[in-house]
C-alpha cells in the first residue's frame, strides 16, 4: 500500500514521502491517525506541484537571506548598558537589543534567530550569530559600551 507522509514518523520517511508499506499497517494506524494519505494518482500530482512550489518559495526566501547577509558584512553595532566601575553590567546585554540595533542600521532580523558566542555580561567586544536561514549563517561583532 502506497501513501504520503503528512508528518515525519520514525523509521519510515519525512514529511511528503511517498512510502509503501503494509496494508494493515497504513489502513489501520497511519491513515486514522492522520500521519498519512492514500497515494493516489491525483494525490502524487497535487504532491508534486505542492513540492514544486515550495521549492521556489525556499528559493526565494534564501536567495533573501543571501543578500541581508552580503549587506551585514562591515556592520559593526555599539549597544550601551549601565556598567559598574568594574566594568561589569547590570543584567546583560540580549538579543531583543542586538535586534534593536540592527534595526537602527536598517535590518529587520527576527530576535529568535540571534544567538551570542559567548554571553555579555561585561562592556567590551563580542560576536552575535545571525541565522538567516538553515543554510545562511552570519557573524556580526558589536561592542557593549557603558552608558
Amino acid at each position: 500500500m502506497e501513501l504520503i507522509l503528512k508528518q515525519d514518523i520514525k523509521n519510515l520517511g519525512e514529511k511528503d514521502d511517498v512510502v509503501t508499506v503494509k496494508a494493515g499497517y497504513g489502513r489501520n494506524y497511519l491513515i486514522p491517525q492522520g500521519f498519512a494519505a492514500m497515494a493516489t494518482i491525483s494525490a502524487k500530482k497535487v504532491l508534486a506541484e505542492n513540492l514544486k512550489q515550495a521549492a521556489f518559495k525556499q528559493d526565494k526566501i534564501k536567495k533573501d537571506a543571501e543578500a541581508i547577509a552580503s549587506r551585514l558584512e562591515g556592520v559593526k553595532l555599539s549597544i550601551g548598558a549601565k556598567a559598574g566601575e568594574s566594568g561589569k553590567i547590570f543584567g546583560s546585554v540580549n538579543t531583543i537589543q542586538v535586534a534593536d540595533a540592527l534595526k537602527k542600521e536598517g535590518f529587520e532580523v527576527d530576535r529568535r534567530r540571534i544567538t551570542f558566542e559567548t554571553e555579555p555580561k561585561f562592556v567590551g567586544e563580542y560576536i552575535a550569530n545571525l541565522n538567516l536561514h538553515k543554510e545562511v549563517k552570519v557573524q556580526v561583532p558589536f561592542e557593549v559600551v557603558a552608558e
